[in-house]
């Protein structure tokens, strides 16, 4: 049977229990060890060669942190998931080791009784798990099925060889792009570090983004990407009005949309508490659909890395509706999730690279 062995690490043996049972219930799953720290991890991790290990951050001896800088000598080092507590000392911390090799988190549930945390921890590591077993044991999933939009072929960044020359905006476009929708989840926080910063200082639109985190984590990334941006980046505040040359990133736990303003002429972000879409809030699905209905022919979609298909069927309405589209193309991608269906049924109008993205956004305005 195809086994992914884990190491779950943590100082505190509440939390060691409910990671430990989560990942006990999951089929083809083996706990192979725990530790209480950093120092007592890395001698585990050598003898024991897990696949995955769930990561606490704050731990003696030797915290989160420094075991992440220790694992990038190792030649074969496991996949590290970060369990996180639901500060904003957590998600700072958190941003450093996502950009010091962890492949994503998980928040510490700060309340409940311990099954009830355990059926959270175990719903949450699911799709991780899911993807560690697709990588390890090349289990392909099965191809994407068509949506219902005017396919056009993609192009690449840097077509190796075109036979053609192909257009730099597909015919459903009416104008230049007035707004860029951005969907991204798994890998997000360092593909938009990389990716934001290299945005010009005068772009004339404002950029939306909807980032997979949980409350006080989106703000944690919009400060970091503002200090490396020279883009004004904040994580949005209802009411807040859309303007040129400004990053708004929705805050973990909402949903985010665009609304008229009073004079019908302004555009604002409104911020809401409504469902979860496709087990996302904020959804990408959700934005896309109000870019779709307020800038018709005139907005562009990016889909990046990720799991999950979120943001596919808000794509299909923007295209629908003129929308370019832009997807992260496999290689660069941490998880290729997100823009795997967009690009298989064919709405995807160019394939990029992570450090092409940015100039093919300012190509559409």
């Amino acid at each position: 049977m195809n086994t992914i062995k884990v190491l779950v690490v943590d100082d505190t043996i509440v939390y060691r229990k409910i990671v430990g049972d989560a990942l006990k219930q999951m089929p083809g799953i083996e706990v192979v060890g725990t530790a209480n720290n950093g120092r007592i991890a890395l001698s585990k991790i050598k003898t024991l060669k897990p696949d995955l290990m769930t990561l606490d951050i704050e731990m003696p001896e030797m915290n989160g942190i420094e075991l992440l800088q220790e694992l990038q000598n190792m030649d074969s080092p496991p996949l590290v998931i970060m369990v996180s507590t639901l500060t904003h000392q957590g998600g700072e911390l958190t941003l450093q080791a996502l950009e010091l090799g962890a492949f994503d988190f998980l928040p510490k549930p700060e309340e409940g009784k311990i099954t009830e945390n355990m059926l959270k921890v175990q719903k949450a590591l699911e799709p991780i798990v899911r993807h560690v077993k697709r990588h390890k044991f090349g289990i392909i999933d099965p191809p994407a099925r068509p949506k219902h939009a005017v396919p056009i072929p993609a192009r690449t960044a840097e077509p190796k060889a075109a036979p053609r020359p192909l257009p730099s905006r597909p015919a459903g476009i009416r104008s230049k792009s007035e707004i860029i929708g951005i969907g991204i989840s798994t890998g997000g926080p360092n593909a938009l570090t990389k990716m934001i910063p290299m945005l010009p200082k005068d772009l004339k639109v404002p950029v939306l983004i909807v980032q997979h985190m949980p409350p006080l984590f989106t703000a944690s990334l919009a400060a970091s990407l503002d200090k490396k941006s020279a883009l004004d980046v904040k994580e949005a505040k209802d009411g807040d009005i859309i303007e040129p040359g400004k990053v708004f990133i929705a805050p973990g736990g909402k949903q985010m949309k665009i609304v008229a303003g009073a004079d019908g002429l302004t555009r604002k972000i409104k911020i809401t508490d409504d469902p979860p879409e496709n087990s996302c809030k904020p959804s990408a699905d959700y934005l896309f659909r109000s870019i779709a209905q307020h800038y018709v022919g005139r907005s562009t979609g990016v889909i990046m890395t990720g799991m999950g298909s979120d943001g596919t069927k808000g794509l299909v309405q923007m295209k629908n509706n003129g929308s370019f589209i832009i997807a992260q193309d496999e290689k660069t991608c941490t998880v290729y999730g997100m823009p795997k269906e967009p690009t298989e049924s064919g709405i995807v109008d160019v394939i990029a690279p992570l450090e092409k993205i940015a100039d093919e956004i300012v190509k559409t305005i």
